[in-house]
């Protein structure tokens, strides 16, 4: 008796909830628009770039603005992050990770919209593929205002070495993602992702300098960073340069994507 008052209470609670969800309208509640948009990093001469596509609609025409779209009902976050990377920049398989959520009131003039942003990284050369797609492409300097960990909004340079006007509050959005690569550069293998697979020692510190934004000790930073285990020599070096040789390694542990 009590097995069969289970069953049927268990039976009457998923009728109930078949009925509830038949009768429920969505549209009783006011809901946001969600929107992803992805902060595509490189490190190069000393500089981190983005890529940033020119908006050819209303609002904010001309200006430019990250590779974004609305995430389709049908589709998980990561997937739609995934979409538009490969819809505007033409990449995929790179490393991408969620940043932050923006939902400020107001940040788009079309209606209430929250964006989750997220932050991929690639070395230079698949970056500079990428931005060769289409003269609304461009590869935009990264002009970061403040030291450390200090965040707020940065500029971005286009080419010519002008300042590119950002849609929405792209440039809010481009400034978390330095703070975070700044934060976990440390600690996490983030640095490995801005270069190719095989890289000097040298090639690494640099990346490490041109995210934190500072010069870094060389002797103290090549000690730490053989003897952190996430490197191995490759058993080869440079070729083709006019100075001797340097040794090549890559990422021991280089998480697949």
């Amino acid at each position: 008796m009590t097995g069969t008052r289970r069953r049927r209470t268990g039976a009457e609670a998923d009728g109930g909830e078949r009925a509830f969800l038949a009768g429920y309208d969505a549209r009783r509640y006011p809901h946001p628009s969600l929107t992803t948009d992805v902060v595509l990093v490189s490190a190069a001469e000393g500089t981190l770039h983005t890529l940033v596509v020119r908006r050819g609609d209303h609002p904010d025409k001309g200006k430019w603005a990250l590779p974004g779209g609305f995430v389709r009902l049908e589709e998980g976050l990561d997937a739609a992050a995934a979409r538009v990377l490969a819809d505007k920049a033409g990449l995929e398989g790179v490393f991408l990770e969620q940043l932050y959520t923006f939902g400020e009131p107001g940040r788009d003039p079309r209606t209430r919209v929250v964006t989750v942003a997220y932050y991929a990284l690639v070395d230079h050369g698949r970056f500079l593929e990428a931005s060769r797609r289409s003269s609304d492409v461009v590869v935009a300097r990264i002009e970061v205002p403040w030291d450390g960990e200090t965040g707020g909004p940065v500029a971005l340079a286009g080419p010519d070495g002008g300042a590119l006007p950002l849609a929405f509050d792209h440039a809010e959005i481009v400034g978390m993602a330095v703070k975070r690569l700044r934060g976990k550069l440390d600690y996490t293998p983030v640095g490995f992702q801005l270069l190719p697979a095989a890289f000097t020692l040298l090639e690494l510190q640099r990346v490490h300098e041109t995210v934190l934004g500072r010069p870094l000790n060389k002797d103290s930073f090549r000690r730490r960073m053989l003897a952190s285990g996430e490197l191995e020599a490759t058993g080869r070096s440079e070729r083709e340069v006019d100075h001797r040789p340097a040794e090549l390694y890559r990422f021991a542990r280089r998480r697949a994507i």
